[in-house]
């Protein structure tokens, strides 16, 4: 397994890490994900470690805090060899203090956090969700006191905007405060707005990508075709509209382009999704998910091994699409993408279609 530092952080992470949502799955969208027992759980953490996958990422609204509990006696005797990620800050309950990342909110989630996954200290810890309630400094000073007293090591955040991130950061460096080392952003080949903005944010500022939902809701798993309906025990039964929406003939020449690539590798289709995504700038570890051992497995076939330059171009033109505003001049015109470069790694500024063929 290949491991990668976390953003400009000391902290190195696999490439590939474990999503633990279907863990203790409860309620209607989580249930829908996987119902993942303990007795299963440590089972899946037994073979992501002997993969060298050691990175294990949840979040307190998972299943009301049980994909926390469930991981938490997964890696019980087995602290010292995984990296607990987990996230806070989306409501929990309907109560004032249930939602949120308030001083008196943070400070109850990561003590619930700890109990529940049974360690003293969190590796990383990311706010689930910008708050627009309390103020940045509250926010970053709260952390900053969790991580002096050794219960935090690294903070991220998930889900920010690119303003709200780079406010963070830039009062994170006015007061000393901790900055933070990862976004974890959704990013795959039917979502690819990461790349018009936090991308070159992520590159220019030092916060690595933690890649959330890589196969698309779902979507890439290479069960879905154009004209067939959706296979019995898919999620998107229960689940599609929780996520992130996708044009339907957008999709479809993604699938077709992996269909294609997939014939020429003898590889699945969600492997090379996420090898393509593996390539990309900022991206320092890629969450995957399973339900079971097989899943597991065959997302774990996705490393150690390369597409050729020839695949990943033929994948970016199939899942590229036209930026909004103010980020298409620099994608379509000459002018502007001589002043903003494309960041390596990427066709154009924005990683879609290069301004020759505009």
């Amino acid at each position: 397994m290949e491991y990668r530092q976390l953003g400009a952080s000391g902290l190195k992470v696999p490439a590939l890490s474990f999503g633990t949502g279907t863990f203790g799955g409860q309620g209607p969208l989580f249930g829908a994900w996987g119902t993942t027992d303990a007795q299963e759980a440590r089972r899946l953490v037994d073979i992501a470690l002997d993969a060298g996958i050691t990175m294990f990422d949840t979040a307190d609204v998972y299943s009301g805090g049980a994909s926390e509990e469930v991981l938490g006696r997964a890696v019980k005797g087995r602290r010292d060899r995984v990296i607990l990620s987990t996230k806070a800050g989306l409501p929990m309950g309907d109560g004032p203090q249930d939602a949120g990342t308030s001083r008196s909110r943070l400070i109850g989630a990561v003590e619930d956090a700890l109990r529940r996954l049974g360690t003293d200290h969190l590796d990383l810890f990311q706010l689930h969700a910008f708050d627009a309630h309390t103020p940045v400094e509250e926010v970053l000073a709260t952390l900053d006191g969790l991580v002096r007293a050794g219960k935090i090591r690294y903070v991220g955040v998930s889900n920010f905007s690119g303003w709200q991130l780079m406010k963070s950061l830039a009062t994170a460096e006015k007061y000393g405060y901790p900055r933070y080392v990862a976004h974890q952003v959704y990013y795959s080949l039917v979502g690819r707005d990461y790349e018009w903005e936090l991308l070159p944010l992520g590159l220019d500022q030092g916060v690595g990508a933690v890649v959330w939902s890589p196969l698309g809701w779902g979507r890439l798993t290479g069960r879905i075709r154009r004209g067939q309906p959706l296979p019995a025990g898919s999620r998107l039964h229960d689940t599609a509209d929780y996520g992130p929406p996708v044009e339907e003939e957008a999709l479809y020449r993604v699938v077709d382009a992996l269909d294609e690539v997939a014939r020429e590798t003898g590889r699945t289709v969600p492997q090379i999704a996420l090898n393509w995504l593996l390539r990309r700038p900022t991206v320092s570890s890629v969450i995957i998910g399973a339900r079971n051992e097989a899943q597991l497995r065959q997302n774990i076939g996705a490393v150690g091994w390369e597409l050729t330059a020839d695949q990943v171009a033929r994948l970016d033109a199939a899942s590229a699409r036209t930026a909004p505003y103010p980020h298409f001049p620099y994608q379509r015109q000459e002018g502007f993408a001589r002043l903003n470069p494309a960041p390596a790694g990427l066709t154009s500024p924005v990683g879609l279609t290069p301004p020759s063929a505009a």
